[in-house]
């Protein structure tokens, strides 16, 4: 049986939305009252899993479930061992670096050396940091990273960001652009090869479906 991981979340009832016009059934995962993290869709052929958002890849990779939706920011953060296929379009954001408005800071690189960044992006920020050759510390946060700059915990912090209404609640401003994200349909790879449980068929209806949207 084919089994696809669906992350809780803001891309769940896109995802659902998108199975659903291609004959998957999962909205029940929609239901307030769902405590479910497994259904089986109406016709028995497929199974969903509801999962948090960063673990869709870890179950793809290890291969207990042949495909995942998931936002190319967590793929670009954990860098798993999947077939990325579709740019599914929906769920845009960017990450972003961003200090407080009073501060002088115009770019990361008026950013002090061995100054501190607060992220939950750990990774992607080292990588951004290093690269434009600044030396910072970085500093793992995974609640609300916005009051790093506001305690002077941190100088800035490096953070997803969609309409960045809560930036601007919070008096911060967004400095830079490490990339933009959306939602990826993804693979397990020996599937993906394999073509089980007649997986290019789904795959192809996705990514034409995915086109047409376009």
């Amino acid at each position: 049986m084919l089994t696809v991981a669906l992350p809780k979340g803001g891309l769940l009832k896109y995802g659902i939305h998108l199975l659903n016009n291609l004959g998957l059934d999962f909205s029940a995962f929609l239901d307030a009252g769902n405590r479910q993290l497994q259904i089986i869709d109406g016709s028995g052929t497929a199974k969903g899993l509801l999962v948090r958002a960063q673990d869709v890849p870890v179950y793809v990779e290890y291969g207990q479930a042949q495909l995942g939706i998931v936002g190319f920011d967590v793929l670009r953060e954990k860098n798993p061992q999947v077939a990325h296929l579709v740019d599914l379009g929906f769920g845009y954001c960017r990450m972003s670096v961003a200090v407080r408005q009073s501060s002088s800071y115009q770019s990361p690189l008026d950013l002090p050396a061995h100054g501190r960044v607060a992220s939950k992006y750990v990774n992607s920020a080292y990588e951004y940091f290093q690269h434009i050759n600044l030396p910072v510390e970085i500093v793992p946060l995974y609640g609300s990273v916005e009051l790093g700059p506001i305690t002077g915990m941190s100088e800035a912090i490096v953070d997803l960001v969609s309409t960045g209404k809560t930036l601007k609640e919070n008096g911060l401003v967004e400095i830079a652009t490490l990339y933009e994200s959306t939602a990826y349909l993804i693979a397990h790879p020996l599937s993906y090869r394999l073509n089980e449980d007649n997986l290019s068929n789904l795959i192809d209806k996705i990514r034409k479906y995915t086109e047409a949207d376009h």
